[in-house]
Protein backbone atom coordinates (compact mmCIF):
# COMPACT_ATOMS: atom_id res chain seq x y z
CA UNK A 1 0.00 0.00 0.00
CA UNK A 2 1.50 3.31 -1.09
CA UNK A 3 1.94 6.07 1.42
CA UNK A 4 0.00 9.28 1.08
CA UNK A 5 2.19 12.27 0.10
CA UNK A 6 3.43 14.25 3.06
CA UNK A 7 1.71 17.62 3.31
CA UNK A 8 3.88 20.73 3.09
CA UNK A 9 4.35 21.93 6.62
CA UNK A 10 3.57 25.55 7.28
CA UNK A 11 6.56 25.81 9.60
CA UNK A 12 8.78 24.49 6.80
CA UNK A 13 7.61 27.24 4.47
CA UNK A 14 8.17 29.77 7.24
CA UNK A 15 11.73 28.51 7.69
CA UNK A 16 12.34 28.75 3.96
CA UNK A 17 11.06 32.32 3.97
CA UNK A 18 13.28 33.29 6.90
CA UNK A 19 16.34 31.83 5.22
CA UNK A 20 15.57 33.62 1.94
CA UNK A 21 15.05 36.94 3.71
CA UNK A 22 18.17 36.56 5.86
CA UNK A 23 20.27 35.63 2.83
CA UNK A 24 18.94 38.61 0.90
CA UNK A 25 19.83 41.05 3.68
CA UNK A 26 23.32 39.65 4.25
CA UNK A 27 24.19 39.33 0.55
CA UNK A 28 22.97 42.88 -0.07
CA UNK A 29 25.31 44.11 2.64
CA UNK A 30 28.41 41.98 2.00
CA UNK A 31 28.03 40.23 -1.34
CA UNK A 32 27.53 36.54 -2.06
CA UNK A 33 31.22 35.58 -1.89
CA UNK A 34 31.60 37.00 1.61
CA UNK A 35 28.33 35.65 2.99
CA UNK A 36 28.64 32.19 4.52
CA UNK A 37 25.91 29.61 4.94
CA UNK A 38 26.66 29.63 8.66
CA UNK A 39 25.98 33.37 8.88
CA UNK A 40 22.75 33.00 6.92
CA UNK A 41 21.54 30.15 9.10
CA UNK A 42 22.33 32.11 12.27
CA UNK A 43 20.56 35.20 10.94
CA UNK A 44 17.50 33.13 10.02
CA UNK A 45 17.44 31.18 13.30
CA UNK A 46 17.78 27.93 11.38
CA UNK A 47 20.31 25.12 11.14
CA UNK A 48 22.72 24.62 8.25
CA UNK A 49 20.89 21.52 7.06
CA UNK A 50 17.81 23.65 6.38
CA UNK A 51 19.63 25.50 3.60
CA UNK A 52 20.36 22.30 1.71
CA UNK A 53 16.89 20.95 2.45
CA UNK A 54 15.05 23.97 1.03
CA UNK A 55 17.48 25.17 -1.65
CA UNK A 56 19.76 22.27 -2.47
CA UNK A 57 22.97 24.19 -1.90
CA UNK A 58 24.39 27.61 -1.07
CA UNK A 59 24.39 28.36 -4.79
CA UNK A 60 20.77 27.28 -5.05
CA UNK A 61 19.90 29.64 -2.23
CA UNK A 62 21.63 32.51 -4.01
CA UNK A 63 19.72 31.80 -7.21
CA UNK A 64 16.48 31.83 -5.22
CA UNK A 65 17.53 35.18 -3.74
CA UNK A 66 18.24 36.60 -7.20
CA UNK A 67 14.91 35.37 -8.55
CA UNK A 68 13.02 36.84 -5.60
CA UNK A 69 14.89 40.12 -5.95
CA UNK A 70 13.95 40.32 -9.63
CA UNK A 71 10.30 39.65 -8.78
CA UNK A 72 10.40 42.38 -6.15
CA UNK A 73 11.86 44.79 -8.71
CA UNK A 74 8.99 44.04 -11.08
CA UNK A 75 6.81 40.95 -11.28
CA UNK A 76 5.24 39.21 -14.25
CA UNK A 77 1.79 39.76 -12.71
CA UNK A 78 2.41 43.51 -12.45
CA UNK A 79 3.53 43.69 -16.08
CA UNK A 80 0.52 41.68 -17.23
CA UNK A 81 -1.84 44.02 -15.39
CA UNK A 82 -0.18 47.05 -16.96
CA UNK A 83 -0.22 45.53 -20.45
CA UNK A 84 -3.95 44.73 -20.11
CA UNK A 85 -4.93 48.30 -19.17
CA UNK A 86 -7.21 50.18 -21.55
CA UNK A 87 -4.84 53.11 -22.05
CA UNK A 88 -2.28 54.28 -24.61
CA UNK A 89 0.94 52.25 -24.73
CA UNK A 90 2.88 55.40 -23.87
CA UNK A 91 1.12 55.49 -20.50
CA UNK A 92 1.82 51.80 -19.97
CA UNK A 93 5.52 52.43 -20.52
CA UNK A 94 5.42 55.25 -18.01
CA UNK A 95 3.89 52.91 -15.41
CA UNK A 96 6.61 50.34 -16.05
CA UNK A 97 9.38 52.91 -15.72
CA UNK A 98 7.77 54.35 -12.61
CA UNK A 99 7.65 50.94 -10.95
CA UNK A 100 11.29 50.27 -11.78
CA UNK A 101 12.41 53.66 -10.49
CA UNK A 102 10.43 53.19 -7.28
CA UNK A 103 12.01 49.81 -6.63
CA UNK A 104 15.53 50.80 -7.69
CA UNK A 105 15.67 53.97 -5.59
CA UNK A 106 13.98 52.64 -2.47
CA UNK A 107 15.90 53.41 0.71
CA UNK A 108 14.72 50.17 2.30
CA UNK A 109 14.88 46.52 1.37
CA UNK A 110 17.57 44.32 -0.13
CA UNK A 111 16.34 43.29 -3.63
CA UNK A 112 17.73 46.23 -5.63
CA UNK A 113 21.07 46.07 -3.81
CA UNK A 114 21.41 42.32 -4.43
CA UNK A 115 20.63 42.77 -8.13
CA UNK A 116 22.97 45.75 -8.32
CA UNK A 117 25.84 43.66 -7.04
CA UNK A 118 25.08 40.82 -9.45
CA UNK A 119 24.77 43.14 -12.45
CA UNK A 120 28.00 44.88 -11.56
CA UNK A 121 29.96 41.62 -11.18
CA UNK A 122 27.91 38.85 -12.81
CA UNK A 123 28.35 35.29 -11.56
CA UNK A 124 27.30 31.98 -13.09
CA UNK A 125 24.15 32.27 -11.00
CA UNK A 126 22.82 35.10 -13.17
CA UNK A 127 21.55 32.32 -15.43
CA UNK A 128 18.45 32.04 -13.23
CA UNK A 129 17.45 35.53 -14.38
CA UNK A 130 18.17 34.81 -18.04
CA UNK A 131 16.42 31.45 -18.04
CA UNK A 132 13.40 31.93 -15.76
CA UNK A 133 12.74 35.50 -14.71
CA UNK A 134 13.54 37.65 -17.73
CA UNK A 135 11.92 35.85 -20.72
CA UNK A 136 8.22 36.25 -19.76
CA UNK A 137 8.79 39.84 -18.63
CA UNK A 138 10.72 40.68 -21.77
CA UNK A 139 7.89 39.39 -23.96
CA UNK A 140 5.39 41.69 -22.24
CA UNK A 141 7.59 44.79 -22.42
CA UNK A 142 8.42 44.12 -26.06
CA UNK A 143 4.69 44.01 -26.74
CA UNK A 144 4.27 47.49 -25.26
CA UNK A 145 7.26 48.82 -27.21
CA UNK A 146 5.84 47.28 -30.37
CA UNK A 147 2.59 49.17 -29.83
CA UNK A 148 4.53 52.42 -29.47
CA UNK A 149 6.92 52.02 -32.39
CA UNK A 150 4.96 49.90 -34.83
CA UNK A 151 7.93 47.53 -35.03
CA UNK A 152 6.75 43.90 -34.90
CA UNK A 153 7.89 41.57 -32.12
CA UNK A 154 10.84 39.49 -33.25
CA UNK A 155 12.43 42.30 -35.22
CA UNK A 156 15.97 42.98 -33.93
CA UNK A 157 15.22 46.71 -33.97
CA UNK A 158 12.60 46.20 -31.26
CA UNK A 159 15.05 44.39 -28.98
CA UNK A 160 17.50 47.26 -29.44
CA UNK A 161 14.72 49.57 -28.30
CA UNK A 162 14.29 47.45 -25.18
CA UNK A 163 17.99 47.74 -24.39
CA UNK A 164 17.88 51.52 -24.75
CA UNK A 165 14.84 51.82 -22.48
CA UNK A 166 15.99 49.31 -19.89
CA UNK A 167 19.64 50.36 -19.60
CA UNK A 168 19.04 53.56 -17.58
CA UNK A 169 16.79 51.63 -15.17
CA UNK A 170 19.46 48.96 -14.80
CA UNK A 171 21.98 51.69 -14.08
CA UNK A 172 19.79 52.92 -11.23
CA UNK A 173 19.85 49.43 -9.75
CA UNK A 174 23.64 49.25 -10.02
CA UNK A 175 24.10 52.75 -8.60
CA UNK A 176 23.05 51.73 -5.11
CA UNK A 177 24.31 53.57 -2.05
CA UNK A 178 26.96 50.99 -1.22
CA UNK A 179 28.05 50.37 -4.80
CA UNK A 180 28.74 53.74 -6.38
CA UNK A 181 29.90 57.20 -5.39
CA UNK A 182 27.07 58.46 -7.60
CA UNK A 183 24.46 56.43 -5.75
CA UNK A 184 23.15 59.20 -3.52
CA UNK A 185 22.90 61.62 -6.45
CA UNK A 186 20.54 59.22 -8.19
CA UNK A 187 18.65 57.88 -5.21
CA UNK A 188 18.00 61.29 -3.67
CA UNK A 189 16.71 62.75 -6.94
CA UNK A 190 12.92 63.35 -6.83
CA UNK A 191 11.39 60.18 -8.26
CA UNK A 192 8.73 61.93 -10.31
CA UNK A 193 11.41 64.08 -11.95
CA UNK A 194 13.43 60.97 -12.74
CA UNK A 195 10.41 59.09 -14.11
CA UNK A 196 9.40 62.06 -16.27
CA UNK A 197 12.92 62.35 -17.65
CA UNK A 198 13.39 58.64 -18.37
CA UNK A 199 9.94 58.37 -19.94
CA UNK A 200 10.41 61.46 -22.11
CA UNK A 201 13.87 60.37 -23.16
CA UNK A 202 12.60 56.88 -24.02
CA UNK A 203 9.62 58.17 -25.96
CA UNK A 204 11.79 60.50 -28.05
CA UNK A 205 14.11 57.64 -28.94
CA UNK A 206 11.28 55.22 -29.67
CA UNK A 207 9.58 57.78 -31.91
CA UNK A 208 12.80 58.27 -33.88
CA UNK A 209 13.42 54.53 -34.27
CA UNK A 210 9.80 53.87 -35.22
CA UNK A 211 9.91 56.65 -37.82
CA UNK A 212 13.15 55.28 -39.28
CA UNK A 213 11.64 51.79 -39.39
CA UNK A 214 8.55 52.97 -41.27
CA UNK A 215 10.65 54.99 -43.71
CA UNK A 216 12.85 51.98 -44.45
CA UNK A 217 9.79 49.81 -45.11
CA UNK A 218 8.20 52.45 -47.34
CA UNK A 219 11.42 52.96 -49.28
CA UNK A 220 12.17 49.26 -49.80
CA UNK A 221 9.87 48.69 -52.83
CA UNK A 222 11.08 51.86 -54.56
CA UNK A 223 14.70 50.75 -54.19
CA UNK A 224 14.11 47.57 -56.15
CA UNK A 225 13.91 47.41 -59.94
CA UNK A 226 11.42 45.16 -61.66
CA UNK A 227 14.04 42.48 -62.25
CA UNK A 228 15.01 42.30 -58.61
CA UNK A 229 18.18 44.38 -58.96
CA UNK A 230 18.67 47.75 -57.24
CA UNK A 231 17.27 50.62 -59.27
CA UNK A 232 19.61 53.20 -60.77
CA UNK A 233 17.94 55.95 -58.81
Amino acid sequence: MSKAPRPVRADGEATRGRILEAAGRLIAASGFADTTSKAIAAEAGADLASINYHFGSRGGLYEAVLAEAHRELISVDTLRRIAALDEPPEDKLRRIISGLVEAATSHEGWPARVLGRELLLPSVHIRVLRETELPPKLAIVLGVLSEITGIPPGDPALFRCFISVAAPCAMLVVAGRSLSILGEDFIDMPREVLVRHLHGFSMAGLAAVGREYRQSKDAAPADQAGDGTPSAG
